[in-house]
């Protein structure tokens, strides 16, 4: 039966009916995005700005990660800010002091002789002491920030109403309606009606608020306001040097130049009513003598392409991004766990649609994501490479694959500077960085620099698309990426007694073996996920009628069996301690979220699942963990576990009304690479149902459009039977 798609997305629209710290709601469409409250704009960023969790010891990570308390999870810890945030807005700080990244950098010996590292920075945030010795590897990892481009308030002139606090708006009802991506408050303020309808612009960089109230006839208003930023800045850097300078451009409409240090952006306001500059131009407010008051923002990077359609309506702009909200919604895959009788799957109906709306607008643009999207900053705003598979790998899983296509540009501009980090090392190819920005260059860091599970991910995330249905020509335009992330890969093993292995300094996925990364070998997941990635780059070879590169299949061929544990599980790594049980279990990527490889026994998997399933520390886990643990047991016919996974009730697996999974109070209270890890083991559910696994009692899925996963590198046979 097909799938009422409108209904299944629908009758999860987000509702907030009352205030709370992490009751926000997004709209935008990938490269731009505005968090707004329950006031259906930005107008309380006080009653939602992060706050220091009290139980957080500053630790620099330098004897490994910090230990975990025992916490209950409770909402109360967390808190979403309101921002404005783009994928090109970004400022950098001045000093005192010129720095050099050299002097971030330690020289390791390894087998290949001396290889430099940026590793001279710990788990340091802005607020923290930074040693002197750290303060050049501080500002390289701290820069650039991401920025906050300012924000859409309700607000009020000085005879109008008194809008302090979110509890003086009452009755609330502020809605999502996802269908439309629109959010639609009402609420009485004063007595008197308020309704306030905000969308944003589905390729424009701009965004539309529609008010209708009787208090806008006596003082109700809507302001465009530059907040300062509000990262903290390191002791070194110095105070931010800002500007503004508006020009009237039409009745209704002025544009802004604002400067933040050496950064300059345009901002357009356009309204129905009437502007006026406030608090020295950092406030423009729009006011009428009408029932009802539109205004429309837009964002411009300078320099950058100046827009060509005429300015934007608030008409123009919501229907825009109704059609494009719908067909999104009618495009790729969809799922409908109608008909069960568990009573988890509503809840896991509602995380699965909430996680697709949240990462087309966070997810979705022309670089890769932050952790924390386009919602605030966590890391300075900087993206994590090895988290891109997890922000992106559902777009194509889901046939959606050309909202991810749209950051592959990024990997093109990036690949000299990924090329540059090899040749540094003294390797091939290009190594590409764990933490990073629109410059492609590395962040110092103790842990992330010694990672190597994000080389791999392009390839994989390419293979991806080109199963989803690609012509030779996107062979032919990304062969190059693929090839010179295979070649770094191809000289980073070594060889003994005819195997390959991954030697010293690296750090595994599972990070807790950072104090050992001067001895760390051959982790179990990448070692499977070396032999796989290089036998698909020999595959796009062949694609394009090359002859098969002898180095890279020898490789993939020989690398390293994993270690054993006496039980007969997998060991993380192949040095002492061999096994902890925290933080990621990612011996379980190797065969689930990883395609099958010769070098994983299914067997000895299974066991594997099990041991964690019942020993792991899940306070130490983080949002993605979960969807690793299902789609393993999903391979390993284990449909039971495969679901169960996915609503463990951990405190790191909990799902707010927005749909957002929060991880580490006051610092990390949304987690988006947990909602696309959730989409990707929807989409290995499918594909086990549609080969004929049985569900559990109370479960029934629907699926259609997953085409994608069946045709994938690995998964051309059905799962392995269970036990």
């Amino acid at each position: 039966m097909k799938i009422n798609r409108r209904s299944t997305v629908c009758r999860h629209n987000p509702v907030l009916t009352q205030a709370h710290a992490t009751n926000t709601l997004s709209v935008g469409n990938g490269d731009v995005a505005m968090t707004v409250d329950i006031s259906g704009l930005q107008t309380f960023p006080a009653f939602h700005e992060l706050r220091p969790d009290p139980l957080r010891i500053a630790d620099d990570g330098s004897r490994g990660l910090p230990e975990q308390q025992v916490r209950p999870f409770n909402v109360d810890d967390f808190q979403i800010p309101l921002r404005t945030q783009s994928s090109w807005g970004w400022y950098s700080t001045r000093t005192e002091q010129e720095f050099s990244l050299e002097d971030a950098a330690t020289t390791h010996q390894t087998a290949r002789g001396p290889v430099p590292y940026l590793d001279r920075m710990g788990l340091q945030r802005g607020a923290d002491p930074i040693p002197d010795e750290l303060r050049a590897s501080a500002w390289f990892a701290f820069n650039p920030r991401r920025m906050h481009l300012g924000r859409l308030a309700l607000d009020a002139t000085e005879a109008g109403p008194r809008i302090g606090h979110p509890n003086e708006l009452e009755g609330a009802q502020t809605e999502l309606d996802l269908w439309s991506g629109t959010v639609r408050a009402g609420y009485q303020l004063q007595g008197i009606p308020v309704e306030v309808t905000t969308t944003a612009h589905p390729s424009a960089q701009c965004f539309a608020t529609r008010i209708r109230s009787g208090l806008l006839r006596s003082g109700l208003a809507v302001s465009w306001i530059f907040d300062p930023q509000r990262d903290d800045l390191a002791p070194f850097e110095l105070p931010l040097a800002e500007s503004v300078h508006w020009e009237e451009t039409s009745p209704g409409g002025w544009l802004a130049r604002r400067v933040v240090e050496s950064t300059t952006y345009e901002v357009r306001v356009e309204t129905t009513g009437t502007l006026c500059l406030l608090d020295g131009g950092t406030r423009v407010m729009a006011v009428t003598t009408e029932d009802e008051l539109e205004v429309v923002v837009t964002l411009q990077p300078v320099p950058g392409p100046q827009p060509t359609d005429s300015p934007h309506t608030f008409e123009a702009v919501s229907t825009a991004a109704a059609s494009a909200w719908e067909d999104y919604w009618l495009s790729g895959a969809a799922v409908s766990f109608d008909g069960s009788t568990d009573a988890g799957a509503t809840e896991l109906e509602r995380r699965v649609v909430l996680s697709q709306y949240l990462l087309a607008v966070n997810s979705a643009g022309g670089t890769p994501p932050a952790e924390t999207g386009l919602t605030y900053n966590t890391w300075c705003g900087k993206f994590h490479l090895e988290m891109h598979w997890w922000h992106g790998a559902h777009f194509p899983l889901w046939g959606r694959g050309a909202l991810l296509e749209r950051s592959l540009g990024w990997y093109h501009t990036a690949l000299p500077a990924a090329q540059e980090t090899a040749s540094r090392q003294g390797y091939k190819g290009a190594r590409w960085p764990k933490q990073t920005d629109p410059s492609a260059r590395e962040s110092p860091s103790h842990i992330g620099v010694f990672l190597i599970w994000q080389q791999p991910h392009l390839i994989h995330l390419l293979e991806l698309l080109y199963s989803e249905g690609r012509e030779q020509g996107f062979l032919e335009e990304h062969y190059r990426l693929v090839e010179a992330t295979a070649d770094f890969m191809a000289d980073f093993v070594e060889e003994h007694d005819g195997a390959f292995i991954l030697p010293p300094p690296l750090i595994p996925a599972q990070e807790s073996y950072l104090v050992d990364r001067a001895t760390n070998t051959d982790p179990t997941f990448e070692l499977a996920y070396w032999s796989w990635a290089l036998n698909v780059a020999n595959e796009w070879r062949r694609r394009l009628n090359l002859p098969v590169r002898e180095d890279w299949d020898l490789i993939a061929r020989r690398m390293h069996q994993p270690r054993l544990m006496p039980d007969g599980t997998y060991a993380a790594l192949a040095t002492p301690p061999y096994l902890l049980r925290k933080d990621h279990p990612s011996m379980l990527m190797a065969l689930g979220w990883l395609p099958d490889t010769d070098i994983i026994d299914p067997g000895a998997m299974r066991a594997t699942l099990d041991s964690v399933w019942l020993n792991w520390d899940l306070q130490s886990t983080w949002g993605w963990d979960y969807p690793v643990m299902s789609m393993s047991a999903a391979r390993l016919g284990d449909m039971e576990r495969a679901i169960q996974a996915l609503l463990l009730p951990s405190p790191k697996n909990q799902f707010l009304v927005n749909g957002h999974n929060p991880q580490i109070p006051g610092f990390l209270t949304l987690y988006l690479p947990a909602n696309g890890g959730l989409l990707a083991a929807i989409a290995h559910l499918a594909l086990a149902v549609e080969r004929g696994a049985a569900l559990p009692t109370g479960w029934r899925l629907a699926v259609e459009g997953f085409n994608t996963l069946p045709r994938f590198s690995g998964y051309a046979v059905s799962p392995h039977p269970s036990r």
